[in-house]
Formats: C-alpha cells, sequence, structure tokens
C-alpha cells in the first residue's frame, strides 16, 4: 500500500523560507514523476510543482524563482525548498503523483505570518 507521509511545515514570517519533505513507501518512487499541491480552506487544491523522473522540474508561476523541487531516489524522499515566503503560500501542501493519484497524505501545514 502506498503511502506518503509530508512533513516540515510550520509558522515562518514573510520573506522567510522552509524545506517540505514526503517520504514515500510502497511505490517504485525513481520511476515515478511527483509533485507538490497545496490547498487553503477557500481554494481548490492547486499545483505548485513536479519534477520527473529524470530530474526535470515545471513549477506553477505564483512560486516559480521561489521555491524548488528535488528528489533523492535512494531515499525514497521528495523535497519542495521554499524562500521568500508571501502570506499567500499559506496553506496545507500535499505530495502526489500528478497521474493517476495515490491516496492522499495528511499534508503539511505552511503558515506565513508576521
Amino acid at each position: 500500500q502506498v503511502q506518503l507521509v509530508e512533513s516540515g511545515g510550520g509558522l515562518v514570517q514573510p520573506g522567510g523560507s522552509l524545506r517540505l519533505s514526503c517520504a514515500a513507501s510502497g511505490m517504485s518512487f525513481s520511476a515515478n514523476t511527483m509533485a507538490w499541491y497545496r490547498q487553503d480552506p477557500e481554494k481548490q487544491r492547486q499545483w505548485v510543482a513536479s519534477i520527473f523522473s529524470r530530474g526535470n522540474t515545471n513549477y506553477a508561476d505564483s512560486v516559480k524563482g521561489r521555491f524548488t523541487v528535488s528528489r533523492d531516489d535512494v531515499k525514497n524522499t521528495l523535497y519542495l525548498q521554499m524562500n521568500d515566503l508571501r502570506p499567500e503560500d499559506t496553506a496545507v501542501y500535499y505530495c502526489n503523483r500528478p497521474v493517476g493519484y495515490f491516496n492522499w497524505g495528511k499534508g503539511t501545514l505552511v503558515t506565513v505570518s508576521s
């Protein structure tokens, strides 16, 4: 059974940084494109960034230049380095693959506030 466990969220001031992690198990992690998503209570879940199995990346325009997605296929872990955080980045962050979703994890809450 596939399990995705996100961690690393917290409270940070505007302009600050956080690094999120997503530990994956029960799947062939290295063979899968993986992605980060986020959702706040007033919006639908939205795509943030993707990384392909060979390391190519794509980003939503709202985070381009501030966020960096990476992966460690030995540790079966996905990362999201978030810099220059803004209040509008506040959300619960999830990882999953972008096609044929696995069961969603619980996510990790990021709150950007002064």
